[in-house]
């Protein structure tokens, strides 16, 4: 394995195609979108969208270091289960993946400073929060999941930041990921020796949950259901359909269907959300980036 291309494989590129979506979601949800078309459109050089590049390049930084130090943490574990990931199988050393680790993590914060003091706290946090979950909430059945969604919820967060007032506003919009992840990290407890039906269905409990929580946001005055409702239709049928047969048949094989859509959907939660917020088109925009990720699923492991 090439050490560049596995240094690559190391920062899951298909991944941080999701984690743009949701800074994209953020963005949309602050008002900004809205700013934007009122004084004109797009132009790229418009100091609002100056601030969405930040914010990309950020997440970017943070999502990318998180995951390279998971492989860093796991690396004598891998080594067992795992001797095909880069470091087991010499491709990249443990201090080469901490190197790189840490200077996508400096990346993002940095990244996010140029933004706002604000967004750049909430950076660190995000940061911190990965760090957690790869040295220690992975090993914890209840917090785990939830230390893995407030990663989510953070860089949601972190796109709100664009208009740093907008996150005292919206900050409970952060609490729609946390659950939605920590219903995908349930199910995936079972992707090796099969499920438990009652926890799967407390996974389908949370996704319940999740989709009530969009039909909620109509209340905002400021929320158009409608914009988001042909997005939420193909959100759930990506992602009822394989968890209902993964609690039938309580098998490995299905159960790991299911965590494989619930991981493709995300993209699709982020453009139903900011559908709603910013208009169909602007929905379409965030599903444009799933077969970018999908393109980069086959040129790179994902897990």
């Amino acid at each position: 394995m090439n050490r560049i291309y596995a240094h690559l494989v190391l920062m899951r590129p298909a991944n941080i195609i999701t984690a743009i979506a949701d800074i994209m979601l953020g963005f949309a949800a602050s008002g900004s979108v809205t700013l934007l078309m009122q004084q004109g459109g797009f132009s790229a050089a418009h100091p609002q969208l100056q601030l969405l590049y930040w914010l990309i390049a950020a997440t970017i930084g943070l999502y990318g270091g998180g995951v390279v130090f998971n492989d860093v943490f796991d690396a004598d574990l891998d080594r067992v289960e795992r001797p095909e990931r880069p470091i087991p199988s010499g491709a990249a050393t443990r201090l080469s993946a901490t190197v790189l680790g840490a200077a996508l993590l400096i990346f993002g914060i940095a990244a996010a400073f140029q933004v706002s003091v604000l967004s750049g706290s909430l950076a660190v946090l995000v940061a911190i929060l990965a760090l957690v979950y790869d040295a220690i909430g992975k090993h914890h059945s209840i917090l785990g999941p939830i230390n893995m969604g407030a990663c989510r919820g953070g860089n949601l967060l972190l796109g709100i930041s664009a208009v740093p007032a907008a996150v005292s506003v919206y900050w409970y919009l952060a609490l729609i990921p946390i659950v939605y992840i920590s219903a995908i990290t349930i199910i995936s407890r079972g992707e090796v020796h099969g499920g438990d039906k009652r926890i799967l269905l407390g996974a389908l409990f949370l996704y319940f949950l999740v989709i009530g929580s969009i039909l909620g946001l109509m209340r905002l005055q400021q929320y158009q259901i409608l914009y988001a409702m042909p997005f939420l239709f193909l959100f759930t049928y990506l992602i009822f359909p394989p968890l209902l047969k993964a609690i039938k048949t309580l098998e490995a094989p299905h159960i790991r269907l299911a965590v494989k859509a619930g991981v493709i959907a995300l993209i699709m939660l982020d453009a139903t959300i900011a559908a709603g917020f910013a208009g169909w088109w602007y929905g379409l925009i965030i599903l444009a980036l799933f077969p970018i990720s999908r393109f980069l699923a086959k040129q790179f492991a994902v897990t």
